[in-house]
């Protein structure tokens, strides 16, 4: 009662003492530890120390990513230059014109693009409302990557073909692990390429953030997986029907680290900042780094990268590496790649400096009360000869100022021969014990990291005691039980579909499965009861997963391509097509196929269930004759005709005894629709009665993505037998979907997990 009849303070007084209307103070963006430190190292280039600081608290503009290996991609690329930047001309935010978005002038074929609108601006202001909301639902489709631009270079750097082997080490939150999928599937004719992604995180719940990521792309190529980077297993693959340990034609080694070059996006960091973080992370970073050239195959490439500007992460981490590979590894010349990126070399000569502000030029004068603290790694060589032979140049730093970005580190290195320590018989007895003189400080990681002797002697002591799981062919289980407790969830089993699995053989008679069909690479994640989904991985995926049962632990791999509904037996098939598995499936499918037109997409994502007759006859012909059940609606552009939709469109629908639905989430209805230059609209919101969709030109205002980007569905959603008008408006059970559906293979079982999503689809299906 007192504080109500206290007198309050004019706001316009707090905000002047640095609390503004929200209640919360402003973070002052310095720290003279931090401008004492980067200008005595003199990283910054001779008269532009005050642009580097002022880049450091300008806000960092939007980027934006366009898919790569969609075949959509080029056509998003035309909405986005023709209609959504377009109508950012001449727009005006808080009295600031905003500038025209431009591309990234370094990333190829004008697949990336940055803007002065800040992350606050797109959200908040009303002018740009539709373009955030194309923003948000393209990202949910993954047709696009909301991405920092420096975040960017490392996998353009790494080089990856689509027959590559490909180990993302520290991948989460999972936009550089999206670009190497892309860059697997760059011939989208081909639906398994030989190459693969393992994604790895050690936090158990950014993998599920990482899996998110991954399977908007839809890829059987990738794997999540959870484990401590510096000691990541060997696995082991069949080549020529022995096994043999894996070894990567790339690794992403972007290490954690202490983060001041995002300082424009994160400005916590302006308060936190001590050189405390970067002494603490230099060993782990050393770790793992090393643990990432050891899986690498000669003449492979890894890419080291930190967001951080501070050399103690970066050329000492690089410079330790090189110096024990004892020439195993080179760092690559890579000035002529990525032209028109703005770069400074990597530095030679560095301090270190302790978080009260005391300097060590030499490890020498490191006090012994410092030793724990202060690693002999973390100074540059005195070897002057030694040093040049590092070429630490050839590293590359990028500072915010020159184009506004972020703070950035990378390194490429090449490895032109086994290392040093893995320079050794491959097994030995397991009676026999390590000699002493292999104790040695490197060899001793080597307990950890070095498959080849200890670690994989014991690991085949351990397989063979299998698990009652492991022992069932075809079953790849989780790793033991007293392993799990270590981590978050345990995870259901990967079951693949033995010879004898009745199930398939209805299935492929239904859609004519080609004989090419790779049965072999079907799983499911339950043994026991009715199998509801049906996935798929490429066969080296399978390989990887059988063989490495016991120390691998799978958050998440493989596409959905079939799910179970029970109403579909009576025609045949209990099982219907998947969305998300629809075009790895469409190549081998012979049958249930319908040719439709332009107007037909247009009919099909804007009505729930149309009937027959509001289609064109060419389709009613089609399937005048065709059983009930699931179908696969073909658009197939015509070369004759440029102007149109120049992209396939592949769907998943449902034939009906009067109509035809598709099976297609929210967002991915609003992508194709956008495509074809149909804009969806809400109308104001009428007494008694709730939001109605319409359908209208793109010249109409008001478009609704609203109701697609914040609660979208990515998983393929039947309507439910709502009216039209509601199909694009979630609701609760919509909503406890979407969050299953990101965590596809958390810590619920299968048949718990997919019930609602059935049971809708089934629902669904009764009513066609």
């Amino acid at each position: 009662r007192r504080q109500r009849h206290r007198p309050q303070e004019p706001r316009g007084e707090r905000a002047a003492g640095g609390w503004p209307e929200g209640g919360y103070p402003e973070i002052v963006k310095e720290n003279a530890l931090f401008e004492g430190y980067y200008r005595e190292l003199g990283l910054v280039p001779e008269g532009e120390w005050a642009s580097f600081m002022a880049a450091l608290r300008e806000p960092l503009p939007a980027t934006l990513r366009i898919t790569g290996y969609k075949s959509h991609a080029k056509e998003i690329l035309h909405c986005l230059k023709n209609k959504y930047f377009k109508e950012l001309e001449n727009q005006v935010v808080d009295g600031q014109k905003i500038e025209m978005p431009q591309p990234l002038s370094w990333y190829p074929e004008e697949l990336a693009w940055h803007t002065n609108l800040s992350r606050k601006v797109l959200r908040k202001s009303p002018q740009l409302e539709k373009f955030h909301h194309f923003l948000v639902s393209e990202t949910e489709c993954g047709n696009i990557s909301r991405q920092e631009a420096v975040s960017m270079i490392p996998p353009l750097l790494l080089d990856v073909q689509p027959h590559h082997k490909v180990l993302d080490m520290c991948a989460a939150p999972g936009s550089k692990t999206a670009q190497l999928i892309e860059m697997l599937h760059a011939d989208m004719n081909v639906p398994f390429p030989e190459g693969f992604v393992i994604a790895n995180d050690v936090d158990n719940k950014r993998c599920y953030l990482l899996v998110h990521q991954a399977k908007r792309l839809n890829s059987p190529c990738i794997m999540v997986v959870n484990h401590d980077a510096s000691s990541i297993p060997n696995l082991h693959i069949t080549v020529n029907g022995k096994k043999e340990v894996l070894l990567y034609d790339r690794v992403l080694c972007d290490v954690p680290c202490s983060g001041d070059g995002t300082m424009r996006k994160n400005i916590d960091v302006w308060k936190k900042w001590t050189t405390q973080n970067s002494l603490q992370l230099h060993g782990l970073q050393l770790r793992i780094a090393t643990r990432g050239v050891e899986q690498l195959a000669e003449g492979g490439r890894m890419v080291y990268s930190t967001c951080s500007l501070n050399p103690v992460e970066n050329e000492a981490v690089i410079a330790s590496l090189l110096e024990k590979s004892e020439g195993a590894l080179e760092l690559a010349d890579v000035s002529s790649e990525l032209p028109g990126l703005k770069r400074m070399p990597g530095v030679t000569q560095w301090k270190v400096m302790t978080k009260d502000g005391q300097w060590f030029e030499d490890w020498k004068a490191v006090p012994p009360n410092r030793h724990t603290q202060i690693r002999p790694t973390m100074f540059p060589l005195k070897d002057e000869e030694k040093l040049r032979a590092l070429n630490l140049k050839r590293c590359l730093r990028i500072l915010p100022h020159h184009q506004n970005t972020g703070g950035f580190f990378v390194a490429v290195l090449i490895k032109k021969s086994p290392m040093p320590w893995n320079k050794r018989p491959p097994k030995l007895p397991l009676s026999q014990k390590m000699e002493p003189a292999a104790q040695s400080s490197e060899a001793a990681s080597l307990e950890t990291v070095e498959g080849s002797v200890v670690t994989e002697a014991k690991q085949e002591e351990s397989l063979g005691k299998d698990s009652p799981e492991s022992k069932k062919d075809g079953v790849c289980g989780p790793p033991p039980t007293k392993k799990m407790k270590l981590f978050g969830f345990k995870e259901d089993p990967f079951v693949f579909l033995s010879d004898e699995e009745p199930l398939f053989p209805p299935i492929q008679a239904f859609y004519a499965l080609d004989p090419s069909f790779p049965r072999m690479n079907l799983l499911t994640r339950t043994q026991e009861g009715k199998k509801k989904q049906l996935y798929m991985v490429s066969k080296e995926i399978r390989d990887i997963l059988l063989n490495n049962s016991e120390k691998l632990k799978v958050i998440n791999t493989g596409i959905k391509v079939w799910c179970r509904n029970n109403d579909g037996e009576q025609f045949g098939c209990a099982f219907r097509l998947a969305q998300e598995g629809i075009y790895t499936l469409n190549p081998f499918i012979n049958a249930r196929i319908v040719i439709i037109s332009l107007e037909d997409v247009k009919v099909l994502l804007t009505e729930e269930k149309p009937f027959l007759n509001k289609l064109s006859n060419e389709v009613q012909s089609q399937v005048r004759e065709m059983a009930m059940g699931s179908i696969v609606l073909k658009y197939k552009p015509d070369p004759n005709q440029p102007e149109t939709h120049e992209c396939p469109i592949v769907l998943c629908g449902w034939l009906g005894k009067t109509s035809i639905s598709a099976f297609v989430p929210k967002n991915e209805r609003l992508h194709y629709l956008r495509l074809l230059g149909v804009e969806v609209f809400r109308a104001k919101r009428k007494e008694g009665g709730g939001d109605k969709m319409e359908v209208g030109t793109p010249e109409q205002e008001l478009e609704d993505a609203r109701c697609a980007t914040k609660e979208s569905v990515p998983m393929e959603e039947p309507l439910n037998g709502q009216p039209a008008e509601e199909f694009m408006k979630p609701n609760a059970g919509e909503l406890e979907n979407n969050m299953e559906g990101q965590l596809a293979s958390g810590d619920r079982s299968e048949s718990t997990q997919n019930t609602k999503s059935e049971d809708s689809a089934e629902l669904h299906d009764t009513q066609v």
